[in-house]
């Protein structure tokens, strides 16, 4: 309260003094211009000058809101036609998820008109083209995507590989993803597509020198990586196998392996009964040993007694080595039976074969006792043996009635 009595003070004193000023000189002040004359106190010609000074002032405000107002007028419009065509592609794009293509095509190619940056417009508008089977339709915002940002080049032949890999036209596919590939670095997911259309092709060799960069570059999680390697080699080492140098063929391709993939039991599995089919038993021999001494593996005691080595004796040595260990396992029982019908030790044989059968009643057992005791002449109880494995085999039968008779299990010497 006391500032604003002080302020109100100073201001009437003030006015008191310039009125004394006016009143002892007002001042003289003349303008003219041509034949007109402008006369006037000091006080009255600057008072003159303060109004004209502010009504520059305000014209010049009046004019500059003028002109930022239309400016505001035009960017509202412009943000409106923005909104619009954002509206319009998203639109397009859910369109196109829900499969309704026409509708598609024409919503991204109106919200195409407005957009700044329309190469997702085109792009999606090819790709519901080329599900309407309108291929010039298709080639034409192929086009316009590619002529609408300089860098889409890539985007574009990525977009053509995959309608063609759609179409499972594959070699066309390739062809694009061959240009597409000259910066795998940058556009890694030209080598999934890649992938995908060796895959359609059944082209393994190339799959396998695909493999590197897919692993650099981690285009598939670890796990589904190794399952891709592991087939690729496997339809690599089966191709092999089926010419005229197989088991040559065979070694060389195994040797191309990756040294992960030589130790893999699995491929170990299939390299063994590769080599097994076509006769190599000396070199399956050593990889199957070389995986049992560093672990027990159920699958390849099997194959080591499908082995028709030069020594059967020894094979059967080698095998008998490892009942101390694994004296509870069926496949070495069946390895046993096997390696010593090769050595015409029928009688012992039959002991293991035997044995197997009181661990495990399959048909595979069943079908070997039924097949050497037939040879030995008792022909009943073979084809005891026979029937049992027959109906484990058919274990889906439906219960019927039978005679009376047949031959009792007693009479087997399994117990």
């Amino acid at each position: 309260m006391r500032k604003i009595f002080v302020l109100v003070l100073i201001a009437l004193l003030a006015g008191v003094a310039v009125v004394a000023l006016i009143e002892t000189d007002p001042g003289y002040v003349l303008i003219t211009y041509g034949n007109y004359t402008l006369e006037s106190s000091v006080w009255v010609g600057l008072l003159l000058l303060l109004l004209f000074t502010g009504l520059v002032y305000l014209s010049l405000r009046l004019i500059r809101k003028l002109l930022s107002g239309q400016s505001s007028l035009v960017s509202w419009f412009g943000n409106r036609k923005s909104r619009q065509a954002a509206r319009l592609t998203t639109q397009g794009l859910i369109s196109f998820i829900e499969g309704n293509w026409v509708k598609s095509r024409r919503q991204l190619l109106r919200g195409a008109k407005g957009n700044d940056a329309p190469l997702l417009n085109y792009l999606t508008a090819a790709r519901a083209s080329y599900r309407l089977n309108d291929v010039d339709k298709m080639r034409e915002y192929l086009g316009a995507a590619e002529d609408s940002e300089a860098q889409a080049g890539i985007a574009v032949e990525l977009t053509q590989a995959e309608m063609k890999l759609h179409a499972e036209q594959y070699e066309q596919a390739l062809a694009t993803l061959v240009r597409a590939r000259r910066n795998a670095g940058k556009h890694p997911y030209v080598l999934d597509l890649m992938r995908k259309a060796y895959l359609g092709l059944n082209d393994w060799a190339k799959l396998a020198e695909l493999l590197p960069e897919m692993k650099k570059y981690k285009i598939l999680p670890e796990d589904k990586l190794l399952d891709l390697e592991r087939t690729v080699y496997l339809q690599l080492l089966e191709s092999s196998s089926a010419g005229d140098n197989a088991v040559a063929d065979l070694h060389a391709q195994w040797q191309k392996l990756p040294s992960e993939l030589r130790k893999d039991r699995d491929m170990g599995y299939s390299y063994v009964k590769l080599l097994v089919e076509n006769g190599a038993f000396e070199a399956a021999e050593k990889v199957i040993l070389r995986f049992l001494k560093k672990d027990w593996d159920a699958g390849f005691v099997r194959l080591y007694g499908l082995l028709e080595g030069k020594s059967p004796a020894r094979q059967l040595a080698q095998a008998e080595s490892w009942l101390a260990v694994h004296d509870r396992d069926v496949q070495l029982f069946i390895c046993l039976g096997r390696l010593s019908a090769r050595d015409s030790l029928w009688g012992k044989s039959r002991d293991y074969f035997e044995a197997g059968y009181r661990l495990e009643q399959s048909a595979e057992i069943c079908a070997e006792l039924g097949r050497l005791l037939y040879a030995m002449g008792e022909e009943k109880v073979a084809a005891a043996y026979f029937r049992e494995g027959l109906l484990l085999r058919e274990s889906a039968l439906p219960e019927l009635p039978v005679p009376d008779k047949a031959v009792s299990r007693s009479r087997r010497l399994a117990n």
